[in-house]
């Protein structure tokens, strides 16, 4: 069926109605959508409508006077985004192996690990910004620039436009809701302001810069220096804040009571989601969602909400209340040399410290130490469940006959697998960066050589931090190369020198490209397992939640030759830790293959008229099509997967293009 669309869930086995799953969007029904580590089939669960109205105003001013250039300037920015979002409206069954190991086993089986299942009204996100600076680039002397100034930035997080949304703060009971469950509170609740987190005021940003010409005549320092004229020492300091990315309110489409989304409570049944497939619990129907006026305040409470059928309350992306502005110090120092009229060479030593970055912390995780000690039939009553992956919301009882209810805290057991969207993030960037430039007759190059290293604790949004120990998700960045060589050069062809003979055919013949060798990007280990007892999967930003693995002591036998089919890596060493384990191993702590690839061009102007030109071009893109395996794609580091350890991705093989350009 194209796109999935057409045949109905009853029609595929699936308990449809108020006993198994409603179709939120009958428009849409079709093949189920089904998630698998690697691949995803049937209909697509996500659409989306949006419309952007931004509303700004900026003036700058310059002013010379003497050896001083100032600039003076600000602006003011007002965004409003209207969404009409429609996600996993008729259901989505992901799969990752954890009964069987392999995800597609599991599928055969019919055990899926997580149902899930959301509706979200229209969504009006709306956000303010001003900044204004002030800046002086002083000509102290000759060969000695100072620049420097300041800026202050006032970043309004995001908020929505009639209050549809919400956030977990501990022991704290709402009085907009106020039979809403203890922790869960909205705009208008004490000390809850619109936009969650308050406003800040103090961002002020210092910038200072300098560049100097070294004016050494002495013969041994003019040699290496150049002299004067010929070369320049350059430095800088400067502070940059930066809003928080308007998807994080957008994520919150779909929290109750204005929404829902609905992540089953444990493994359910395939063919019946709402029936855990471990308990035989039959969870209640949370659809269709009676979504709140747009009137409900503080003065206007709202006590009818039946939170009861919400519970567990999962999938909330709850926007930390005390979040700050992100924010990066950035800083290099670097020396600039002419050699002659026709070479440039220069080193320079770059970095960058980014703080209160955006990551993603389970706000309600379970404890592995209540979990593991109800693990064992001997800890419970003869005949109840007892506690393991993915059970966190489960409820238990002990050989006493004392009951648990759930593993999770602060929040309990009405709230289920939420995240914090917490601005505690850290990273850290410095590198040498070294670059040369040269030209001569119709030959113009450059190359640049990078060593560097990036570390942070989570590289996208996508991935969580350890909630119990915020250190052992640092790790190299997701994106980091250690060592990257970049080199570009463009030759005008002598076709009319070498032919003795000058036309428009022989004439303005040029070849030009561009070659990078450089070290992979790091390895991303994954354990979705929930080994580590904390259920900390969540729907939409991530699936997976936080996972890490066991390493043994040993050689990793990195394979120098990708293609040859065999594991890029020692997969021995790995394995899954003991159930309440973090595991032993880094999120990421070897690279994987590099890239060394070529792109050439042949191009050819011809002058028709004075204004009017045709150009030709003859471009190869991997032009030694050269087999290449880097990515962060390319090495499978999904330890349930069958290809766990393969190179399972390559970058395209020659690619060549011919097109013609008519310039007028």
């Amino acid at each position: 069926q194209q796109g999935g669309v057409g045949p109905s869930l009853a029609s595929q086995g699936f308990t449809v109605g108020e006993e198994g799953i409603l179709p939120g969007d009958p428009a849409t029904e079709g093949i189920e959508s089904i998630v698998f580590n690697k691949i995803t089939f049937g209909a697509s669960p996500f659409s989306l409508y949006q419309t952007d109205g931004n509303y700004q105003v900026q003036d700058n001013l310059s002013k010379v006077k003497g050896k001083h250039s100032l600039k003076f300037g600000g602006q003011l920015l007002h965004e409003a985004v209207k969404l009409l979002p429609d996600f996993t409206a008729n259901g989505q069954f992901q799969f990752t192996g954890y009964q069987t190991g392999l995800d597609f086993a599991d599928f055969l089986l019919g055990v899926p690990n997580l149902y899930t299942q959301g509706f979200s009204p229209a969504f009006y996100e709306r956000s303010n910004y001003g900044g204004a600076y002030a800046q002086d680039s002083w000509r102290a002397t000759p060969n000695l620039t100072l620049n420097y100034g300041a800026r202050w930035d006032v970043i309004m997080p995001w908020y929505e436009e009639h209050n549809q949304t919400g956030t977990l703060i501990a022991g704290e009971q709402s009085v907009v809701f106020p039979t809403a469950p203890v922790g869960y509170v909205f705009p208008g609740d004490p000390g809850v302001p619109t936009t969650i987190a308050p406003t800040r005021y103090e961002n002020f940003s210092p910038r200072l810069g300098l560049a100097y010409s070294l004016p050494w005549s002495n013969p041994f320092l003019e040699k290496l220096t150049g002299g004067p004229g010929n070369n320049s020492l350059r430095l800088g300091f400067g502070r940059f804040f930066t809003a928080i990315e308007g998807q994080t309110l957008a994520f919150e489409t779909g929290n109750a009571p204005y929404g829902i989304t609905y992540d089953s409570p444990e493994p359910p049944l395939f063919a019946d989601p709402l029936i855990g497939a471990e308990t035989g619990t039959a969870y209640p129907q949370e659809f269709p969602v009676s979504v709140p006026p747009y009137r409900v305040s503080r003065t206007n409470p709202d006590a009818s909400v039946n939170w009861s059928a919400y519970f567990p309350i999962n999938g909330i992306d709850a926007y930390f209340p005390r979040n700050q502005n992100p924010y990066s110090e950035n800083y290099f120092l670097s020396f600039e040399r002419q050699f002659g009229k026709n070479t440039v060479f220069d080193t320079s030593f770059i970095g960058s410290q980014g703080h209160h970055l955006l990551v993603l912390l389970a706000a309600n995780p379970g404890s592995p130490a209540l979990c593991l000690g109800l693990s064992q039939s001997g800890d419970v009553a003869p005949g109840t469940p007892t506690c393991g992956p993915f059970g966190e919301n489960l409820v238990y009882t002990r050989g006493n006959g004392q009951v648990v209810n759930g593993t999770r805290a602060p929040f309990g057991n009405d709230f289920g697998t939420d995240v914090y969207f917490d601005a505690m993030g850290n990273s850290s960037f410095n590198s040498l960066q070294v670059s040369l430039r040269h030209s001569t007759g119709g030959l113009a190059m450059q190359g640049s050589y990078t060593y560097g290293k990036s570390l942070d604790q989570s590289s996208n949004l996508g991935e969580q931090v350890y909630p119990y120990n915020y250190r052992l998700s640092k790790a190299p960045s997701s994106f980091d190369i250690r060592q990257d060589f970049v080199t570009s050069f463009r030759y005008d062809l002598p076709l009319s020198k070498i032919l003795h003979h000058a036309n428009r055919a022989s004439q303005d013949w040029a070849l030009s490209g561009v070659a990078r060798l450089s070290t992979g990007v790091p390895v991303t280990l994954i354990n979705p397992n929930d080994t580590a007892l904390i259920g900390s999967y969540n729907n939409g930003v991530n699936g997976i939640g936080y996972g890490g693995l066991n390493v043994a002591p040993g050689p990793l036998e990195i394979n120098p030759s990708p293609g040859n089919g065999n594991p890029y890596f020692n997969t021995t060493l790995f394995s899954l830790p003991p159930l309440g384990s973090p595991g032993t191993a880094s999120r990421r702590l070897f690279y994987g293959p590099g890239e060394s690839n070529w792109d050439i061009a042949l191009l050819k102007d011809t002058p028709l008229t004075e204004s009017k030109v045709l150009e030709f071009r003859l471009e190869m893109f991997n032009t030694f099509n050269h087999a290449q395996f880097f990515g962060v794609t390319s090495v499978d580091g999904n330890i349930n997967d069958s290809t766990f350890g393969q190179v399972i991705n390559a970058m395209p093989p020659r690619l060549a293009q011919v097109s013609l350009k008519f310039r007028f």
